[in-house]
């Protein structure tokens, strides 16, 4: 059967459809089946090759122009909670920052996200919530890698954050990963806007681990001729390294190009 990939958000994860003989093509807004009730979402991806055999819900139909007129009414009525909530969780005195809301696409369901520095008990604000719009409520408390990805910005290379830009899933990224590529532990080189490390730590890693194959590591005591050196610095993108010898002198080696052929 035909598999398509869904976004419910522009920037948001993308889910695998059954296209269930909708014929759905690319850019098309469909109707799709969720364990939350029926979404409203975008096709971003036609499916050409073989993917994991396995059961995936469908598509309910294509979008019609009442659907799209439905949809946009919900994302309305949806701010308008969100801007709701947030004067009820204040007269609360309730500790939480929301980032957004929304309606699924048959209303049966009104899901909030937002952040706070410590758990909060929003059991009240739930009751209240619900007993205004008629639906069940959803409050899941998100990080702020999440509230960087839904608010966007310029990052220090100068492009727009991965994260609200193309990246679907926020992999963990740990300090691993920065000794790795032998970078500075100085936090304003390595963490991003949201005061994580950096998402691009974790997805460029299997390249310098590639590029660090057949290289030393720095201290490590190596012979360069007839001479004794010590590997003091690594230029692993560039495949070299530098060496201190017993004399005091600086030799830069460069690994041989073939040694990275085997790759291609």
């Amino acid at each position: 059967m035909k598999k398509i990939g869904v976004k419910f958000k522009k920037n948001g994860k993308e889910y695998i459809f059954d296209d269930n003989n909708n014929n759905a093509k690319l850019g098309d807004c469909v109707i799709v089946e969720t364990e939350k009730g029926q979404q409203f979402g975008n096709v971003t991806t036609i499916f050409n090759k073989e993917i994991e055999d396995k059961e995936y819900s469908k598509i309910v139909k294509i979008a019609t122009k009442e659907d799209i007129e439905q949809n946009n009414k919900n994302i309305v009525e949806a701010n308008n909670a969100l801007n709701k909530a947030e004067e009820i969780a204040k007269k609360m005195n309730l500790d939480m920052k929301f980032l957004n809301a929304d309606f699924t696409f048959d209303k049966s369901q009104l899901i909030f996200h937002f952040i706070a520095d410590n758990r909060v008990d929003f059991r009240e604000l739930a009751k209240t919530l619900a007993s205004i719009y008629k639906v069940r409520i959803e409050l899941r408390q998100v990080g702020v890698r999440d509230k960087a990805k839904v608010i966007s910005g310029i990052g220090q290379c100068g492009r727009i954050i991965c994260c609200s830009n193309f990246l679907k899933d926020l992999d963990t990224v740990g300090i691993a990963q920065v000794k790795n590529q032998n970078l500075s532990l100085n936090p304003n080189k390595i963490n991003g806007q949201c005061g994580r490390l950096l998402c691009c730590l974790k997805y460029e890693d299997d390249n310098y681990n590639y590029y660090r194959e057949n290289l030393p590591e720095v201290g490590q005591k190596i012979k360069i001729g007839d001479e004794n050196a010590t590997v003091i610095s690594l230029d692993i993108l560039n495949r070299k390294y530098t060496a201190n010898t017993e004399s005091n002198n600086k030799i830069v080696v460069e690994v041989p190009f073939e040694i990275y052929d085997k790759r291609k």
